[in-house]
């Protein structure tokens, strides 16, 4: 076979070399060690959470190490592409807090490296798909779709491995004639890459994460350019990852079934191999056992939700990282108030095996999070969200930003500041009871006697003074306890319950949802503050008269 012939009949128009290429994509200026990595996804409008995942950890061993963290988009599956996509994945990992330091943007490409959109690079692919073609290394087949469904119901009733290869390659070894007349019928063909594998033989790899791995070689001649000359995502990125100069390729492990391909691959195209990060899947318990999360069964799978749910973003950044990294815990505590960038962030601490997600854990440091926060953070954080997922709570905070602001600084700052809240959700439930349109109706302990609650509610009222402070507040509310005959001894109630039909803490939580409509709420005294005199007088007397 005279492969160069082949090339030219298969790539008339490709005149650039790979030599150019490598002068016009040249090593990068990076300190010794500095790790250059990608995101690469596809634009399929679902960005979840294993985007994030992966998001991190590229961004940590890039920016941690002074390298280079850039975004390309795989675009090459037209099918599956989602108009606006791209717009969405940009904006979305923005929000998260993944800074790239070049590839696609929101207005074209920013970088030295690009393009950085896959389809715009299908000129790049063919210079070293002719390359390859030249070696005697790839080929064209002209299987149709039928043939190839005929071919692996063969391999299958057969119980052999499906695929192309070995006596099912039937375009591997065929003539300069054969082809050149199946292209001057105008017959539309594929590029197949022509394996040198064996699968009796194997070799040892080292993953990052998984460790050392016994991989078994590719006996299959897997497609390199579709029929409409766009790479596949196996020949693509390796040409992308060289010309980038990618040092390290982070990626879920579900690509490890490819990897034999891809190594077999980048040698054949005198390429070097970056170092593998296979990240574990993200699980969840599901009754006894563990599963991975779903797009169609798990809503948390979607970045969105965590958005709508109104999760910080800090909050999400910190749960992630201990995902990622077990003894980053332990780090935080130590280190309450430093940048998470100051972590050193290790791959080879990642669960090889991947990590179970939980939504309660999530929330504990959701919390924990928002309670460092002051409460002009707070408010804004809250406003920017309500504006978006509940805009009549929104006008509300909006409206009286100071009033809004005090609610919020209730029982903030300090050694054990409040933790109500773990999402911008769950503020309105909260803080809710401070509007009037959203006050709920008392609903008092049937177990007390109504002539008894009217009573301690009028007897408040007779006393109160809004310039008492928190003190002389509360000796008012233990004086009117005595006087109903409840005790404010707890020591004496909890010794003897049928002694006393009641006690202070009752008597609070009669004053507590004639003022709130809950039994639980921030202190009564500041709430009352906060809500002033007249306010807090008015919902009494609404109380008593319903009662």
């Amino acid at each position: 076979m005279d492969y160069q012939k082949l090339a030219e009949l298969l790539f008339p128009n490709v005149t650039m070399t790979p030599e150019e290429l490598e002068a016009k994509y040249p090593p990068r200026n990076v300190p010794e060690g500095a790790v250059i990595t990608r995101m690469a996804p596809s634009p399929t409008g679902f960005v979840h959470l294993g985007n994030l995942v992966q998001g991190l950890t590229s961004e940590r061993m890039a920016h941690q190490s002074g390298g280079v963290l850039f975004l390309r988009v795989e675009d090459t599956d037209a099918k599956r592409e989602v108009p606006g996509a791209v717009e969405v994945l940009i904006d979305t990992l923005k929000h998260y807090g993944i800074q790239f330091d070049e590839g696609a943007t929101m207005d074209g490409d920013k970088g030295e490296y690009g393009p950085y959109r896959q389809r715009q690079r299908a000129d790049i692919y063919h210079v070293y798909a002719k390359k390859l073609v030249q070696q005697g290394m790839a080929y064209p087949c002209f299987c149709t779709e039928e043939e190839l469904a005929a071919m692996r119901e063969k391999q299958e009733a057969a119980k052999e491995t499906t695929g192309y290869y070995g006596q099912y390659a039937i375009w591997r070894d065929r003539s300069l004639e054969d082809i050149k007349a199946q292209l001057d019928a105008g017959m539309s063909w594929v590029l197949r890459f022509r394996s040198t594998g064996d699968v009796s033989n194997q070799f040892k790899f080292n993953d990052l994460v998984k460790g050392e791995l016994t991989v078994t070689e590719n006996n299959i001649d897997q497609v390199l350019l579709k029929s409409d000359g766009i790479p596949t995502y196996h020949f693509a990125h390796a040409v992308d990852d060289h010309l980038m100069r990618t040092t390290h390729v982070v990626r879920g492990d579900e690509w490890l079934p490819s990897l034999p391909f891809h190594i077999q691959l980048f040698k054949a195209l005198g390429f070097k191999l970056p170092k593998y990060v296979h990240i574990g899947p993200l699980m969840k318990m599901d009754g006894n056992s563990k599963r991975k999360l779903s797009k169609r069964k798990d809503p948390e799978l979607a970045l969105t939700y965590y958005k709508k749910e109104g999760f910080p973003v800090q909050a999400v950044y910190e749960y992630i990282m201990t995902l990622l990294n077990s003894n980053y815990e332990d780090w935080r505590r130590a280190n309450p108030n430093a940048p998470a960038a100051d972590f050193k962030f290790s791959p080879k601490k990642l669960n090889p095996a991947g990590n179970l997600f939980d939504y309660a854990k999530l929330c504990d440091v959701s919390k924990n999070e928002i309670a460092k926060m002051d409460a002009q953070q707070v408010y804004s954080l809250l406003l920017e969200w309500a504006k978006e997922f509940d805009p009549e709570f929104g006008s509300k905070l909006e409206a009286d930003p100071d009033f809004a602001i005090r609610i919020l600084a209730i029982g903030r700052g300090g050694k054990k500041p409040r933790k109500d809240i773990a999402t911008w959700a769950e503020a309105k439930p909260y803080m809710g009871f401070f509007y009037d349109e959203y006050l709920e109706a008392p609903c008092f302990d049937e177990k007390f006697d109504k002539t008894v609650i009217r009573s301690a509610l009028t007897k408040f009222l007779e006393r109160f003074n809004f310039q008492d402070d928190s003190n002389t507040w509360f000796d008012k509310v233990k004086a009117i306890t005595t006087e109903l005959g409840f005790t404010t001894d707890m020591k004496a109630y909890k010794a003897d319950p049928t002694a006393f039909p009641g006690t202070v803490a009752d008597v609070s939580t009669f004053l507590r949802l004639a003022v709130t409509g809950k039994t639980n709420s921030p202190d009564l005294y500041t709430v009352m503050q906060i809500l002033g005199y007249d306010a807090t007088v008015a919902r009494i007397q609404k109380a008593i008269t319903l009662l």
